[in-house]
């Protein structure tokens, strides 16, 4: 299996079915898979690549070289993607792609403390310039809040009982590696749920990753400022792994493109309904088929998502665009 295989890729680029002359955002650029894809479609149409990574940033610059007259690195988070692009000249983009989550080279990188198959200093920070880690956390945050982590984003059953572990160990000696946590987690369960399929400790390193970087408000706040700048049949791509994210891409995506709802002993007409400008371009989420799933085992959990932007004269503007690389 090659890790670096970017998830769902030939299914997301034909999702954002992709203009020439477009103007494109990969707001998750990792190593530059689909980005290079993207670009490699593109004439004079220009890309704009985020990543929170500076390291993600300066590999993908070498695998992006041949199409570097049409991208732009940015770093910075996708969550403030319309502000960076305004600071452009960009007001408008033709589609989006937002591949979530942590990239298989973040995972790979034992040093990262992504992983809780190798042993390093906890850390997690995918933008390594923010002071707050997975560190701080165990460490430094008090019982409520690791329960809450917990439970919130690691749909963690155990998350009262691991919380309190990890305030008893702290208190003897810091926890201060990846395997030194996994011990933790692995003394506190009970039998039963360790044996139970899948590694005891996913679920804590979930949802210590997504509080680190605020994975899940960013999402938010990237989905509302993607629809805010998708032209008309502009269309925004979503890949999702796990169900925290893939319940708020679908909310999101269901609420964009439904009429607003009113009481309906009002006497209005259809016209008089104030109509979406979104729709649905898939009912269902897009899944891996069954060659992806045998080859890369990263994509199992993978779902793809996909809104377009109806027509909407507010959002028909040319964009401007700016050949360069801003790291």
């Amino acid at each position: 299996m090659n890790s670096h295989v970017s998830v769902l890729l030939e299914e997301s680029l034909a999702a954002l079915a992709i203009r020439p002359s477009g103007i494109y955002v990969d707001g998750t650029l990792g190593r530059g898979g689909h980005s290079l894809r993207i670009a490699s479609q593109l004439t004079d149409g220009h890309l704009y690549a985020f990543d929170l990574d500076q390291q993600a940033i300066e590999e993908s610059a070498l695998r992006l070289q041949p199409v570097m007259d049409r991208v732009t690195l940015i770093h910075a988070n996708f969550a403030d993607a319309q502000q960076q692009l305004q600071q452009r000249g960009v007001e408008a983009i033709d589609g989006m792609l937002l591949d979530l989550g942590v990239s298989s080279p973040q995972f790979d990188d034992g040093q990262r403390g992504f992983s809780y198959r190798s042993d390093a200093r906890l850390d997690m920070r995918m933008n390594q310039e923010q002071e707050l880690s997975a560190w701080t956390l165990v460490n430094e945050a008090d019982e409520v809040r690791l329960r809450e982590i917990l439970w919130n984003y690691g749909e963690e059953p155990y998350a009262r009982v691991l919380a309190a572990a990890i305030v008893r160990r702290r208190q003897k000696q810091p926890i201060d590696t990846t395997f030194q946590l996994v011990e933790v987690i692995r003394e506190a369960l009970p039998a039963r749920q360790l044996s139970k399929k899948g590694h005891p400790a996913k679920q804590t390193f979930q949802a210590l990753r997504i509080a680190v970087n605020g994975e899940l408000d960013a999402l938010q706040q990237g989905l509302k400022q993607a629809m805010n700048l998708l032209k008309p049949q502009g269309r925004l791509a979503v890949i999702t792994f796990h169900s925290l994210e893939d319940r708020i891409v679908k909310n999101c995506f269901r609420d964009a493109s439904s009429v607003a709802k009113v009481d309906r002993r009002l006497p209005l007409r259809p016209d008089q309904l104030t109509q979406p400008q979104f729709r649905l371009i898939t009912r269902k989420p897009i899944l891996p088929g069954e060659r992806e799933l045998k080859e890369n085992n990263r994509s199992h959990s993978a779902k793809l998502r996909v809104l377009e932007r109806m027509g909407d004269e507010h959002h028909g503007q040319d964009s401007k665009k700016e050949k360069k690389t801003e790291n």
